[in-house]
């Protein structure tokens, strides 16, 4: 007979996953950092600092770029669909360099046997979210393919903004003694996905954030210009990766309180049953900018005058290096903030 020795176990050294693509390589969060830094960004000649949208220089004009894509399922959910989702997302990008959006494209995957009231209906949106954004749709593509090789429809959209002189908020340009901005509430869109997803019956009380925030950076800029040195929507990883990429790419820590965060009670309780923390959940509708300290104020009150940004407040302070991400609790201790590992919920964005 053999016996069993419990001190003979040892714990098998942790195996990362380097040959095949795991969903945790969408989440927004380390995974998805380790393939761009490792795979992606070389082949392709990049490098440096990972910024939402690209600057190009086009006969003296500054020319912002950026193109997503767009996977999300459930297809239609509480504050949005895939249409509006794509343009928003799409429109922010190029607003987080501080540029005005001019004009969208938009690209359709379609598989096979996706209902054309579907079709027509997202598209619908798509046009509405553009219009009401005054950003317009001026080109794109539609590609087919055999039923199983999609989920219904995919959509890819590509922007391009002009942005004026004097302005360059960048992930790169922390400094310490910035205050740490946030628009609005946090966790919504990633809590309706996942309430339509699971059907938890959450959704008649929590719907996406989804919306353009292009004008309420214009506002922000328009008020504290180059003091606003960075500008990040926080989507896949929410804020706790936003976060951790600008203090990486800035080299500085972040400290957040806690109870200075925007959580509405339906989101905090809807995180405190399922085990998750609001600062890892996506968001659509809000942003986090980094402002020196003698222009936070005026700001911040800037932002409430705008329906984006009414319950904007200060979360938090930048602090000199290592580049570290830290919360005050409720409690007065502090926890380290770590991006997002894995993936919390995949096919959100």
């Amino acid at each position: 007979m053999t016996t069993f020795d419990p001190l003979a176990i040892t714990c098998p050294t942790p195996h990362a996953e380097t040959e095949r693509v795991l969903l945790g390589h969408g989440s927004g969060g380390q995974l998805m950092a380790e393939l761009l830094r490792d795979v992606i960004t070389p082949a392709l000649g990049g490098g440096g600092v990972l910024e939402d949208a690209a600057v190009v220089s086009v006969a003296g004009t500054q020319i912002v770029f950026s193109t997503d894509s767009f996977v999300v399922t459930p297809r239609f959910f509480p504050g949005g669909d895939i249409g509006s989702l794509a343009v928003h997302g799409t429109v922010n990008d190029v607003a987080m360099r501080g540029a005005t959006p001019v004009a969208l494209s938009v690209a359709y995957v379609l598989e096979e046997g996706l209902p054309m009231t579907e079709l027509r209906r997202i598209t619908a949106s798509v046009a509405t979210a553009a219009h009401a954004a005054g950003v317009p749709v001026v080109t794109g593509d539609t590609k087919v393919v055999e039923r199983g090789s999609a989920d219904g429809i995919y959509l890819t959209t590509t922007g391009i903004g002009v942005r004026p002189p004097g302005v360059d908020p960048s992930a790169a340009k922390c400094r310490p003694g910035d205050v740490v901005l946030v628009s609005g509430p946090i966790g919504g869109h990633g809590m309706a996905i996942l309430s339509a997803r699971q059907d938890l019956g959450f959704d008649s009380d929590i719907v996406s954030d989804s919306q353009p925030l292009h004008l309420l950076v214009r506002t922000m800029l328009d008020v504290g210009g180059a003091a606003v040195h960075a500008l990040r929507d926080p989507t896949r990883g929410g804020v706790a990766s936003a976060l951790n990429e600008l203090s990486e790419a800035s080299g500085v820590s972040i400290e957040v309180d806690e109870a200075a965060l925007p959580v509405s009670p339906q989101v905090a309780a809807a995180c405190e049953t399922l085990g998750l923390d609001p600062l890892h959940v996506a968001n659509e509708g809000c942003l986090i900018a980094m402002v020196a300290p003698e222009s936070a104020d005026r700001v911040l009150a800037a932002m409430r005058r705008r329906p984006e940004g009414v319950t904007a407040r200060a979360i938090g302070r930048v602090g000199d290096g290592p580049g570290r991400v830290t919360v005050r609790t409720l409690v007065g201790s502090s926890r380290v903030l770590d991006m997002l590992v894995g993936e919390q919920l995949p096919r959100i964005c």
